[in-house]
C-alpha cells in the first residue's frame, strides 16, 4: 500500500499529518512531532476537506458521524481492536481488560493494549478512550497531556483528569 496523499490539519491537539492512499480512504493521523511527510507523497488538502470539518466539529465537542474510508494497516487482531474502539461513545472510556473482553479475548489484555498502541488513526480511531483498570489515565501517543485534553474536550469523568 502507497501513501501517496497528505495535508496538515488543526486538530484539539495540534497540527496532525492527515494520509490517504489514492482511493481517499484515511491510512494515517500522525500526531504533533510524530509525524513526517513521505518521499513521494502528493500534498492534497482538498483531500482532507471532509477530515478538517470533523475535526472542527470534534474540537467543539460536537463531533457528526464519521463517513470516511478508513484503511489502517495492520495484522487481523490490531484491525478487529481498532474495530471496537471505533465503537466506544463520544464522552465515555473503558479499560484495556474490558476492550480485551469485548472482543471476546479477555486473556489478550497485553495483545490488546499493544495494538491499542499502534492504532495509526488517533483521534478518529479514539485509543485515547482507553484507560487503566482502575481510572487512571495511561500511554498515549500523543503524550498524557494530550489524551487528557482529548477526554476533557469529550467531557469523560475520570478522577484523574
Amino acid at each position: 500500500m502507497t501513501v501517496t496523499r497528505y495535508a496538515w490539519l488543526d486538530s484539539p491537539v495540534g497540527r496532525v499529518l492527515a494520509t490517504a492512499r489514492d482511493d481517499g480512504a484515511l491510512v494515517g493521523l500522525g500526531l504533533p512531532g510524530r509525524a513526517s511527510v513521505g518521499d513521494g507523497w502528493r500534498h492534497d488538502e482538498e483531500a482532507f476537506a471532509r477530515l478538517a470539518g470533523w475535526l472542527a466539529a470534534y474540537a467543539e465537542g460536537a463531533p457528526p458521524a464519521l463517513d470516511l474510508a478508513l484503511a489502517p494497516d495492520g495484522t487481523r487482531f490490531q484491525r478487529e481492536v481498532w474495530a471496537a474502539l471505533e465503537k466506544l461513545p463520544f464522552g465515555t472510556t473503558t479499560s484495556y481488560g474490558a476492550l480485551a473482553a469485548a472482543i471476546g479475548r479477555p486473556r489478550a489484555v497485553r495483545a490488546v493494549a499493544r495494538a491499542v498502541g499502534a492504532n495509526p488513526l488517533p483521534i478518529i480511531v479514539p485509543c485515547h478512550r482507553v484507560v487503566g483498570a482502575d481510572g487512571s489515565l495511561t500511554g498515549y501517543a500523543g503524550g498524557l497531556d494530550a489524551k487528557q485534553r482529548l477526554l476533557r474536550l469529550e467531557g469523560a469523568s475520570l478522577a484523574t483528569i
